[in-house]
């Protein structure tokens, strides 16, 4: 394939993400209600993955064993050769009580080359069940597979393949889709802090493992989200 013709194909990607996409940016947050949206959605995305069928025993398994989440009530993908993917979401983690802290925002964004044509929009939950998977997400920027693994969640009427010992992943991801999109997987995406709208919906400038592990902020919008995770199993 020439040149020119990438060029055209990552246009067409790019348009179509930017189409879909209009707040993935790190344009700043006009009003603490925007972060509160995105944190009422993830709410929805939980409980709607959790009355799923297929995904309902398994997700209730690894929820009860997980060091913390990260949601993303709105994953947008798009491509025509040349592919993009992008969203804000949450991440929140388990405390020593199991307890869930207050939630602090991320973005996810992906390119990828290749036999691919389409436009999806998806909610995703991301299950991290290790440390060390969790202390990635807490640096400034982390890329799945580089630096965690990343695997697709165990499905079906049981909860077998979710308490095998094969599975070693740090991250497990469960993904509920609408549209259609061939090609492109989340090996290789990049997970970054969206600090500005840390700022905007706490009021303060902290880091975010101060909001997840240290807790140094309280989140009274986010106890829906909370009680939609569950206790620890």
């Amino acid at each position: 394939m020439s040149l020119s013709s990438h060029l055209r194909g990552l246009g067409v990607a790019a348009a179509l993400l930017l189409f879909f996409l209009p707040g993935c940016g790190d344009r700043p947050a006009s009003a603490a209600s925007e972060q509160q949206d995105l944190v009422d959605h993830a709410t929805s995305t939980v409980q709607i993955l959790r009355r799923e069928e297929n995904f309902r025993e398994p997700i209730a398994s690894l929820l009860g064993r997980a060091k913390a989440v990260l949601i993303f009530p709105s994953l947008f993908k798009a491509g025509f050769i040349l592919g993009a993917q992008g969203g804000s979401g949450v991440l929140l983690a388990r405390g020593a009580d199991g307890s869930w802290g207050p939630p602090a925002f991320y973005t996810l964004g992906s390119g990828s080359v290749g036999l691919q044509i389409g436009a999806q929009a998806s909610e995703v939950l991301f299950v991290i069940m290790t440390d060390g998977g969790l202390n990635k997400l807490l640096n400034n920027s982390m890329k799945f597979g580089a630096d965690a693994s990343v695997a697709v969640g165990p499905i079906g009427g049981g909860i077998e393949a979710a308490t095998t010992a094969n599975m070693r992943a740090d991250i497990y991801a469960y993904s509920r889709a609408q549209g259609l999109f061939v090609g492109g997987a989340f090996e290789g995406s990049v997970i970054n802090v969206r600090e500005e709208w840390n700022r905007a919906y706490y009021g303060v400038d902290a880091t975010a493992r101060g909001i997840v592990v240290e807790r140094r902020v309280q989140s009274p919008g986010a106890a829906e989200l909370q009680a939609a995770l569950g206790s620890r199993g």
